[in-house]
């Protein structure tokens, strides 16, 4: 493995070094341009409400995150008043591995440069790709050969499998609306609590 700047690392703890996970540095980039079907589809944007949803997360949370460059919607920044942030799927995924970062204490420092790493890397990194930490530090781990290299050397306490928070934001959004990005047309989705409000209506009339 490398560092998320590109650079040899060096082994941690008992780790051997051609097994070992590696700090995650800063880096600057954006995710990969592929686009597939459904909730995951580059063409398609979530408003801020909708990203809530599915990271569990406040709209308060959200704002500041977005104001203070630590998640920023890649699809639709807010640019003026009455403007509507738009956030990719992937954005929502990053939202939601905030969110469980922040809940365990990991430093923000930490979780900016996680942030960063996220960004640099494609689909297929992301599927596979397991987030550790100790609480100080994040490390990336792409196998379960480096999961468990890395508890054995100490450094991790808990960690993240980032296809995990995928298909569960991916299960999340299939529920809620979307928004083309070409065309600005609202995608409306089943939603079985939606459902379940309209049969309460018709009931009590």
């Amino acid at each position: 493995m490398s560092s998320a700047d590109g650079t040899a690392g060096s082994s941690l703890g008992r780790v051997s070094e051609e097994s070992a996970p590696y700090p995650l540095h800063g880096s600057v980039g954006d995710f990969g341009t592929e686009t597939g079907t459904g909730v995951a589809d580059e063409a398609i944007g979530y408003r801020g409400p909708t990203a809530c949803a599915a990271a569990g997360i406040t709209y308060r949370q959200l704002d500041y995150w977005a104001r203070t460059g630590l998640v920023e919607p890649s699809v639709r920044p807010a640019y003026g008043s009455g403007t509507q942030r738009l956030y990719s799927f992937r954005d929502v995924v990053v939202l939601k591995i905030v969110k469980r970062f922040l809940d365990t204490g990991v430093a923000l420092q930490n979780i900016r440069a996680a942030v960063q790493h996220l960004r640099a890397r494609g689909f297929r990194d992301l599927e596979r790709m397991t987030l550790m930490s100790d609480g100080a530090t994040v490390y990336e781990c792409s196998s379960p050969d480096e999961v468990v290299s890395l508890l054995q050397g100490g450094q991790g306490v808990f960690g993240i499998a980032v296809g995990v928070v995928w298909r569960d934001v991916e299960s999340a959004l299939s529920q809620l609306h979307g928004e083309r990005v070409d065309t600005g047309e609202t995608l409306v989705r089943h939603n079985p609590q939606d459902e379940l409000a309209r049969r309460r209506r018709d009931r009590a009339v």
